[in-house]
């Protein structure tokens, strides 16, 4: 994140998604304004908040896609939730502040596998020596030749070892389990932490024991490996550095924002999707969380919202949290050009993912190009004339396609399979020109 120019950030979403420029640039702007913010003077920084960005558009235009692929693409602790999701405090349902514990719990994954790859090489060589003490089993107490025989014999394992020659050879060793009895928590949702919280109290009250159990070389590295891993790494420190990633790098991305907006004299649902967004409020202003790890402040975490607004629109939302998102974007609807160029140019193409998928049955499946506008051109008249669920369309299109290739493909002995434009006329056109058929099967 901190080498990529906000054009390098566009040109890295553009292998995965088409078109929506607008949306590219806003979030490649707001990615690289949080390196900026880390080399102004210290005395700034603290002043600088992030500008929160809202996506507006239909469904399966990209929205979420491009939130996933910056997550990717910073390396930054990064969650997607549904503001559908929540309730306001006092109804059932999740709490508004999960979303940030849930943000800190991924930061402290993500730096404790960072702390682990760091000590990976310590902690295969302490697990080879424990390997080979549990390989050549003895008294330490010898006379000096039995001590030198014992010595040169190490060596000799070590050495097999490291060739990958005992990998299928038994060693028993000492395996922790939990002595803890199998326990439920049923805590209102929204309070899942306080179960959680409950769990490890009575975790701690059980301490684990440990048996004898007969593993595998291979087994019983990958324990030994992640034992003395556990034991090289430090919790407290990985738990401040994650906070602090947390709180200065982390990106939230709150998916269906419209269905919490309300629109004016409405009552019952309407006045408690406002009691949401006054609880969202807060968090998306700057302000502490609790966590079981410590508190959290939220003022330079990144939050981008997303919705299609069919029912509502932007300013439904209440001013206060409309204001915390001064960058809007809107994301157009997709054409028949954009659709062929989904299927054929992203890293991830559909057509890409069907021959691979053909591939693994020793199959060549190939398509003509007017097929693939065919396949486009349907998708976009489906859309058009039932709901508009965007590129998304393309994966029913596909699916029915090729339904009756899956299915026979173990026992095909033709291994090279071509679709042309008439196959996709033959199998689609009449489920495509039927309203109702189309409505339900594609």
């Amino acid at each position: 994140m901190n080498n990529f120019t906000p054009r390098e950030i566009v040109s890295e979403l553009d292998r995965y998604i088409i078109g929506q420029n607008d949306a590219k640039r806003a979030v490649a702007v707001a990615l690289r304004n949080r390196w900026r913010r880390q080399q102004v003077p210290a005395e700034l920084r603290d002043e600088i908040a992030p500008k929160n960005i809202i996506m507006i558009g239909p469904t399966g235009v990209g929205k979420t896609e491009i939130a996933r692929r910056l997550a990717k693409l910073s390396q930054a602790p990064f969650i997607k939730v549904e503001a559908s999701k929540f309730t306001e405090v006092g109804y059932v349902g999740r709490d508004v502040e999960s979303m940030v514990r849930d943000l800190l719990e991924l930061a402290i994954n993500m730096v404790k596998e960072e702390e682990t790859q760091k000590m990976r090489l310590k902690a295969e060589a302490n697990a080879e020596d424990r390997l080979l003490d549990l390989l050549l089993p003895g008294e330490t107490d010898l006379s000096p030749d039995i001590q030198e025989q014992r010595q040169h014999t190490r060596d000799r394992l070590r050495k097999l070892l490291r060739l990958g020659e005992l990998e299928e050879r038994s060693v028993e060793m000492e395996v922790e389990v939990s002595s803890m009895p199998a326990m439920g928590v049923f805590t209102p949702q929204g309070n899942e932490e306080m179960g959680m919280n409950i769990k490890e109290m009575f975790g701690n009250l059980f301490p684990k024991d440990s048996k004898r159990k007969k593993l595998k070389v291979s087994e019983a590295r990958q324990h030994l490996v992640e034992s003395e891993a556990e034991k090289l790494i430090d919790m407290e420190n990985i738990t401040t550095l994650a906070r602090e990633r947390a709180e200065q790098n982390g990106i939230i991305f709150i998916d269906e924002i419209d269905k919490i907006a309300s629109r004016e004299g409405t009552h019952g649902a309407e006045v408690s999707r406002e009691g949401v967004q006054r609880d969202i409020l807060p968090i998306v202003e700057g302000s502490t969380v609790t966590t079981k790890h410590g508190a959290i402040k939220t003022d330079h975490i990144l939050f981008i919202a997303a919705g299609a607004f069919h029912m509502t629109k932007p300013s439904d939302l209440i001013p206060e949290l409309q204001g915390r998102f001064p960058i809007r974007v809107e994301l157009n609807s997709l054409n028949e050009d954009d659709f062929y160029r989904i299927l054929t140019e992203p890293t991830n193409a559909l057509i890409k993912q069907y021959k691979e998928l053909m591939n693994t049955e020793s199959i060549q499946l190939t398509f003509d190009d007017d097929a693939i506008r065919e396949m486009a051109k349907i998708a976009k008249t489906v859309n058009d004339r039932t709901e508009n669920i965007g590129a998304r369309r393309l994966h029913t299109i596909l699916e029915k396609l090729l339904e009756e290739l899956s299915f026979n493909a173990p026992e095909l002995t033709d291994k090279l399979v071509n679709i042309s434009a008439a196959e996709v006329h033959q199998r689609l056109e009449e489920i495509s020109k039927d309203e109702d058929l189309s409505r339900y099967i594609l």
